[in-house]
């Protein structure tokens, strides 16, 4: 019997993901291994699963329909919970009717039950069915056995079709012989959906320019422009026309400008807006349209309509269009199934567009602004109204004319929303544009002040002359904290601490091989011209061994600090989430069971997805520690909060003390971990704040290829107190100090073991 490995993707909300299946009489035709007899290392290729605490899943190579293998999944713990086997179709097929087939067998299912599951999304990522074989579920104990579930299909609205097996409860159950329909024909034999071309995709007007041209903006030129980019973006998400993919929304803008421009007086410039919407067709009375729950954590914002500067007809058209908005798949927009983050659809990079081109400029402003203002869960969240941001940056925009000026301005623009999955790529950034040479050491900021915290090998410690705990007070004759000020805005970021992570180590930055430092070490001040590595920082080795005892002897300090060898007289155990593996998860459980307490390190990012594993042990009672907003598609503007996932307890509860150390590098998962960590019966969570930026990303393209992120779902913990910005607030605030970073302390991991050592 083999163990299979457990996928290490990160999903916030989920547990519902999907595989496929085949006939068990014949091989696998269909290319998609729905027999599990393609295998690699004991994994049956392109099967996924998130494991649960207590769960195994094995490929049986004894108990089988046909062929070499079954799958089995087996729960042996005490709590109630369940287990998916998935796989999803890579295509959508023509035809009505989909069916899921399949032998199950099944040993000593108590409280719980055993099926075949299918889900079937729409385009713009909602559940439109599912079957879970809640009328035919499996208990008990049984032989072999076929079982079919069949769902109702409209291609034309399938994004994606997801499907598998489960377990609940207690017992043991196999899979085998699975085989999917599309109307009775074997999947191999089914003739995939063409879904277009759409209209949209055909027009190339502007491909090699917009060719527009604007003229000298006054305030009443700007404020026309504002209300365009807010009708314009309002329009593509709710006008059922544009969601059907009829028009390149992009091109309309271009086609529209020129005229726009010239308009003179407002009822001239609001007749011309009238024209431009009913001539995108008519707009069809919505019956399916809900309005905004009372429960919506955020409401849409159409305070700008009602007191918009604009004449009764225009806002009455626009709010007849709420009123009949789209419903249902959006050719710009869906939301990705089970997870709920935003996904932008068919949103040309336009990588040939050359600058300046205040078009395709303008574009990029509007384009930005109107994601975030729709489907961003943390608009409320930004030091600036984002209601005015439109405005202050369309003469920036406009008026840009180099390639570096516009990704200047992008970079300020992605800025206002102050998150630290936004920090782009597919940017030139001004502070390292040409700057490939780099110090052959790394630095903090630490109490103010610029500090070499470690250097590259030891050998380069030695000849540089400079010590860990320097201080670099100035670079080729300029102060340090001036060069930070000038070049803050263009460093994207959650929170001041994340934001100085990213700029500290540019500054070191040159596109010359040698730069002159000012700097102080053993009290005096000295200077030094700095040779550079024309290779980027090496990075820092990474020891395979996540886990060990901690020897508190403070003469085997410095080796106790630095993963590697195991002390075994100690009770105290340590945790890096660097490099943890899943298989190190039960050695960790049985070698730390009877310790005085853990230390888990989250000073980093996870190496593989621990929440539930690991989280599970420190646990006694199933317990939420998160809970996430999620955006509409069909009322773009309205989030609401959803139940996030919730930790079930392993078969053994650890009863010492847990410690978790954090500081702005824990981002994102390694955020989401700690959450789930400060769940446990008995954690304390000490360092200094994270970067602020937890959730699913979801990814945003700019006219020039330029890439950025948004934190798609908001993350809080179960009593609705927020995170993103603010991150993991420690229960005790410790950072490192020049001082200690001189004597080759760790000041954070000093303190954990102080607390693990403080009698209740």
């Amino acid at each position: 019997m083999k163990k299979l490995s457990v996928s290490a993707i990160f999903i916030i909300v989920i547990l519902f993901m999907s595989m496929n299946s085949c006939t068990w009489t014949e091989p696998d035709k269909s290319g998609l291994n729905l027999d599990f007899e393609e295998c690699i290392e004991g994994d049956p290729v392109g099967w996924r699963y998130y494991l649960q605490p207590d769960f195994s899943i094995t490929l049986d190579s004894r108990t089988v329909k046909s062929g070499k293998y079954a799958i089995a999944i087996e729960y042996q713990g005490d709590s109630s919970s369940f287990q998916a086997i998935a796989r999803s179709l890579p295509n959508i097929y023509d035809g009505k009717k989909i069916s899921l087939s399949g032998y199950i067998k099944t040993e000593n299912i108590t409280n719980g039950s055993a099926g075949l599951w299918m889900r079937i999304y729409g385009i713009n990522g909602a559940l439109i069915a599912f079957d879970d074989m809640s009328g035919d579920s499996i208990k008990g104990s049984n032989g072999w056995r076929k079982y079919e579930i069949t769902l109702d299909m409209d291609p034309a609205e399938t994004g994606q079709i997801y499907f598998g097996g489960l377990l609940s409860g207690k017992g043991k159950v196999w899979f085998d012989g699975l085989k999917i329909t599309i109307d009775d024909i074997d999947i191999s034999k089914a003739k995939p959906y063409i879904r277009g071309p759409f209209p949209a995709e055909k027009d190339k007007a502007y491909d090699n320019g917009s060719g527009i041209v604007f003229p000298e903006l006054n305030e009443k030129k700007t404020d026309d422009l504002e209300l365009l980019g807010r009708i314009w973006g309002f329009l593509k998400y709710h006008h059922p026309a544009i969601a059907k993919g009829i028009f390149n929304w992009d091109y309309e803008l271009f086609r529209f400008l020129p005229e726009y421009l010239i308009t003179g007086s407002k009822s001239q410039r609001d007749g011309l807006l009238l024209s431009w919407i009913n001539g995108l067709g008519e707009i069809p009375s919505c019956k399916d349209c809900q309005p905004t729950s009372d429960d919506a954590f955020q409401k849409p914002d159409l305070l700008w309509i009602e007191k918009g500067d604009m004449n009764q007809a225009l806002k009455d058209l626009l709010q007849q269009l709420y009123k009949d908005r789209n419903q249902g798949s959006h050719y710009y927009i869906r939301m990705i199934p089970d997870v709920g983050n935003p996904e932008f659809l068919h949103e040309n990079d336009y990588l040939t567009f050359l600058c300046p081109d205040a078009g395709f400029q303008l574009l990029a402003l509007y384009r930005y602004w109107n994601m975030i203002n729709y489907f961003f869960p943390s608009k409320y969240l930004t030091d600036k109204d984002w209601n005015s941001v439109l405005k202050e940056y369309i003469p920036e925009f406009v008026s840009a004319r180099t390639r570096q000026e516009y990704e200047l301005e992008t970079l300020q623009l992605i800025g206002e929303i102050n998150d630290t999955h936004s920090f782009p790529y597919g940017i030139v950034n001004k502070m390292v544009e040409g700057k490939k040479m780099h110090a052959p050491f790394r630095v903090r900021y630490i109490e103010d002040k610029l500090v070499i915290t470690e250097f590259d090998d030891t050998e380069t410690e030695d000849t540089l002359g400079l010590k860990l705990g320097d201080v670099i007070t100035h670079i080729n004759g300029k102060d340090i904290k001036f060069i930070i000020d000038s070049m803050g805005k263009y460093y994207p970021a959650s929170n001041p601490s994340v934001k100085m992570r990213y700029m500290v180590n540019d500054l070191l930055c040159s596109n010359l091989k040698e730069i002159s430092i000012t700097y102080i070490s053993s009290n005096q001040i000295r200077r030094k011209n700095l040779t550079l590595d024309e290779k980027k920082q090496k990075a820092k080795p990474k020891n395979n061994v996540s886990y060990k005892f901690l020897n508190t002897d403070r003469s085997l300090w410095q080796n106790d600090i630095t993963p590697g060898s195991i002390f075994r007289q100690s009770d105290i155990g340590y945790i890096t989430l660097e490099s943890i593996k899943e298989e190190d998860i039960d050695r960790i459980k049985k070698v730390f069971k009877d310790t005085k307490g853990i230390v888990i390190d989250i000073r980093n990012y996870p190496s593989t997805v621990v929440v539930f594993l690991l989280g599970s042990y420190f646990v006694s009672n199933t317990t939420s520690f998160a809970k996430v907003t999620i955006g509409n598609p069909d009322n773009p503007g309205e989030f609401v909060f959803r139940e996030g996932t919730r930790i079930i307890p392993s078969k053994e509860t650890y009863c010492g003390k847990l410690v978790v150390l954090v500081d702005e590098n824990t981002q994102s998962q390694a955020e989401y971990t700690a959450m789930a960590f400060r769940a446990g019966n008995n954690t304390t969570i000490i360092g200094s704040q994270t970067a602020g930026a937890d959730g699913n990303i979801s990814e945003i393209v700019l006219p020039g290829g330029i890439r950025t992120c948004i934190s798609g779902i908001g993350i809080y913990y179960p009593d609705g107190r927020e995170t993103q910005r603010i991150g993991i607030v420690p229960d005790i605030e410790i950072k490192p100090t020049i001082k200690g970073i001189r004597e080759g302390r760790d000041e954070v991991l000093e303190k954990a073991i102080e607390i693990i050592r403080q009698e209740q």
